[in-house]
C-alpha cells in the first residue's frame, strides 16, 4: 500500500489512524477466519482469508484490503477481540 495513502487514512468510526497488519497479525486473523470465528460488524461471517489489512491505533478494529483498495466500511469491519492469539 502506498505510504502517502496510508498516512491520510483513518477509521471511519473512531477517526483513529490505521496501520498495516504485520505478518504474524495477518496469520492470526486468517487462522480465526479458517476456524469460523470471525464475523463482520454487521453480523455476517468473514469466510474468506484476507491477504492484507489495516488495524486501528488502539488495535481493536481491522479492515481488509482487497486488490490494493482498503474496504473502510463500518459494517464490514472486524473486531480484533475475535482473534484469541492476536499479537499485542
Amino acid at each position: 500500500m502506498d505510504r502517502k495513502l496510508l498516512d491520510i487514512l483513518c477509521c471511519p468510526v473512531t477517526k483513529q489512524p490505521l496501520a498495516l497488519l504485520t505478518g504474524p497479525e495477518l496469520a492470526a486473523v486468517n487462522r480465526a477466519i479458517a476456524a469460523g470465528a470471525m464475523a463482520r460488524a454487521d453480523g455476517s461471517a468473514q469466510s474468506e482469508a484476507i491477504s492484507e489489512g489495516l488495524v486501528t491505533h488502539d488495535r481493536r478494529t481491522l479492515y481488509r484490503i482487497e486488490d490494493g483498495i482498503p474496504v473502510l466500511l463500518a459494517d464490514e469491519a472486524l473486531a480484533v477481540s475475535q482473534v484469541t492469539d492476536f499479537p499485542r
